[in-house]
């Protein structure tokens, strides 16, 4: 089955290569957060945000710093809190619509107006299969990154069920299926351009998204199949990966803490308290 996808990846580039700006940008920023907050909120969107919180759970205890940085909310709501080492968590959104958690930067992830060297870890849910340009984004991110600093990115695998469903609905505007579902392989280079080395891969997902509860349980079993026979092939990937830097840079002052994550006259990022 492997074999099969591979002999075929010219041709799911070619019917892959659509105007995702001017899908992506059809919608406005409101429209696309409440698309994507009501896929969420049903299945099959529910059951990938159930796994994405039990991937977050084996690999957050295991990370320490001061600053984490949540590249886009947009429904991707996850509970940190309990399972995070970190001092702050603080999402980054270019809309500020419906921002339950308690620091919020209103910023575009193609220029963010964060000090460079001076954050722990960035969480990226999806953000690079939403964007208009995820290479800059990801350039971005690099920059902001401390020595050593990880970052953690979450998205669609084209060469999955879910990627065989994107290709049979390519002319629908709808979420998440106007995303661009960029392949493991092409991640991997741009981090590797970036001098960002991946540290482990996880793979979430094997089953159809059907619509429905009962239908997606009946299919549990895909799971663990797809995890021992053909983990390639998930339909989201997770992967962790940390920022390498030579001996002789990682000395001196680029070790001092900011005081402050925002540069130059930025504003700090607004605190919003919770109702619970």
């Amino acid at each position: 089955m492997l074999y099969v996808f591979q002999q075929n990846a010219a041709f799911f580039k070619r019917v892959y290569a659509f105007n995702y700006e001017k899908k992506i940008t059809d919608m406005t920023q409101l429209d696309f957060h409440q698309q994507l907050q009501k896929w969420l909120q049903a299945y099959p969107g529910q059951a990938l945000l159930e796994q994405e919180q039990r991937c977050f759970e084996l690999i957050f205890p295991e990370l320490f710093g001061y600053h984490l940085i949540q590249l886009g909310g947009g429904g991707f709501d996850f509970d940190l809190s309990a399972i995070s080492h970190f001092r702050s968590h603080t999402v980054v959104d270019i809309s500020a619509q419906n921002q339950p958690l308690t620091s919020f930067i209103q910023a575009d992830a193609v220029k963010l107006p964060i000090l460079s060297d001076a954050i722990d870890a960035v969480l990226m849910p999806h953000t690079l299969d939403f964007a208009i340009d995820p290479h800059q984004v990801l350039r971005e991110v690099e920059r902001i990154l401390i020595p050593e600093g990880r970052v953690i990115i979450v998205g669609f695998n084209p060469l999955s069920l879910w990627g065989v469903w994107r290709l049979m609905n390519r002319s629908s505007k709808a979420v998440p299926w106007q995303s661009h579902f960029l392949g493991l392989r092409r991640i991997n280079d741009w981090l590797s351009l970036l001098g960002l080395d991946v540290e482990k891969t996880q793979h979430l997902m094997f089953r159809p998204p059907l619509q429905g509860q009962k239908m997606m349980d009946r299919l549990i079993c895909m799971e663990g199949l797809g995890q021992q026979f053909w983990p390639l092939l998930s339909s989201v990937y997770v992967v962790q990966a940390v920022k390498r830097v030579s001996a002789r840079t990682m000395v001196g002052p680029i070790w001092k803490r900011k005081r402050s994550l925002l540069g130059g006259r930025m504003v700090e990022p607004t605190t919003r308290q919770s109702n619970g």
